[in-house]
């Protein structure tokens, strides 16, 4: 994600904002990085689509699926709302999705 660690965590206050890469998950196949993130973690923050059609949701995780033009924070920023309100509902083994491409 473009969108900065930095940048997340001051958009999603009272949540424990980490990066893929700082927790040193890169490079991990999406179906392990889910189990992975599912022993630490529970939500899983995402811009990639193909992780949200393609990839089993480990039971004890919820997953953010964020869809916007760009992966620049100035595209995700107007879905932040909407985050902080998924991560108020969203139940362990859920997927939502927010946001819509542009045409």
């Amino acid at each position: 994600m473009n969108a900065s660690r930095a940048a997340w965590t001051r958009e999603l206050i009272g949540h424990d904002v980490r990066s893929v890469t700082a927790v040193g998950l890169s490079g991990i196949k999406n179906g392990d990085l889910l189990r992975l993130a599912a022993q630490e973690y529970e939500v899983f923050l995402t811009i990639d689509q193909l992780l949200e059609r393609q990839e089993r949701l480990p039971p004890g995780l919820g997953v953010i699926t964020l869809v916007a033009p760009t992966n620049r924070i100035e595209s995700l920023r107007p879905l932040v709302p909407a985050v902080l309100q998924a991560l108020e509902s969203l139940t362990l083994g859920e997927r939502v999705r927010i946001g819509q491409r542009s045409s």
